[in-house]
């Protein structure tokens, strides 16, 4: 048993203090996953990498009715899903009237920039995920764990427990079926 299942287990058992050797343990990943995801996000981005990695942490194990994990994957798969949930909701926040969401920024020495820039619109990717997620469940863990989480597709296999094949076959599938709902909107 890894040290990190060991300290989820404890956590499950109501130590507390079990949630303060678990960050120090797990943040290096969680901060190369989390910078992951900003570095997708549109120019003006306001959270940053340690942010997200804390505000994810707090939702995981201090909560209350925190979670129980049965293994390091299956916590990376929650802390996947708590960064996805926070960048939706901070991208909505933003898309508020309230916030100015009907103005585009654009600094002028980045305007040129602007139109070679293939960032992804979250809210579309979020909708177009909600809808995998109803269609094909399995495939919505899948991307979960890939894109939001950078699993490998090797790990996301093993995690998932299903075949590197039938992994590789689902990435395909649940990429196109995206790529499709991204650009038909």
């Amino acid at each position: 048993m890894s040290d990190v299942t060991r300290i989820l287990s404890a956590i499950e058992q109501g130590d507390r203090s079990a949630a303060e050797q678990l960050l120090p343990l797990i943040y290096a990943e969680l901060r190369a996953l989390a910078a992951q995801r900003l570095a997708q996000e549109a120019p003006g981005q306001t959270l940053q990498a340690t942010a997200l990695v804390h505000e994810a942490h707090l939702r995981l194990v201090h909560e209350p009715n925190a979670a129980n994990w049965d293994s390091r994957g299956h916590f990376f798969a929650a802390a996947a899903e708590a960064m996805r949930r926070i960048l939706v909701d901070n991208a909505r926040r933003k898309a508020s009237t309230k916030r100015g969401g009907q103005f585009d920024r654009i600094e002028l020495p980045d305007l040129a920039q602007r139109a070679e820039d293939d960032r992804i619109d979250l809210l579309a990717l979020d909708d177009a995920f909600e809808k995998l997620q109803a269609i094909h469940p399995d495939k919505a863990r899948l991307v979960k764990l890939r894109f939001f989480a950078g699993l490998t597709l090797e790990e996301t296999a093993d995690a998932l427990g299903i075949s590197r094949t039938t992994a590789q076959r689902n990435w395909a599938f649940a990429r196109a079926w995206l790529y499709g709902q991204l650009h038909e909107a």
